[in-house]
């Protein structure tokens, strides 16, 4: 029935895609992951290190496979990893009065 002006080739549907595409593409989530895992170093680690290491998880596809991973993808999940951490060895950091001193 597609030979009656309706044919498939000007818009053809691709296989698996099955959100919408409203949302922030991948390059827009690893550069948001990377700036949160940057920022992250200095105020709420143990807020913005999972928000870097999630972004920058969703902007590699949600696989490690495959050689489309980004620069900006790859270095907000390491840094995310990095700076969460770091924040939860701040948070169970030694206690006054117990130390060696």
């Amino acid at each position: 029935m597609a030979s009656f002006g309706h044919g498939t080739r000007r818009h053809p549907r691709t296989r698996g895609r099955t959100w919408s595409r409203s949302g922030p593409d991948r390059a827009t989530l690893g550069i948001i992951g990377a700036i949160c895992a940057v920022a992250g170093f200095f105020v709420l680690g143990i807020v913005l290190g999972p928000v870097a290491m999630v972004c920058g998880w969703l902007a590699m596809g949600r696989s490690w496979a495959g050689g489309s991973r980004s620069a900006p993808a790859l270095v907000a999940l390491i840094l995310g990893a990095i700076d969460t951490l770091l924040a939860l060895v701040w948070l169970a950091g030694p206690t006054p009065g117990y130390g060696m001193f």
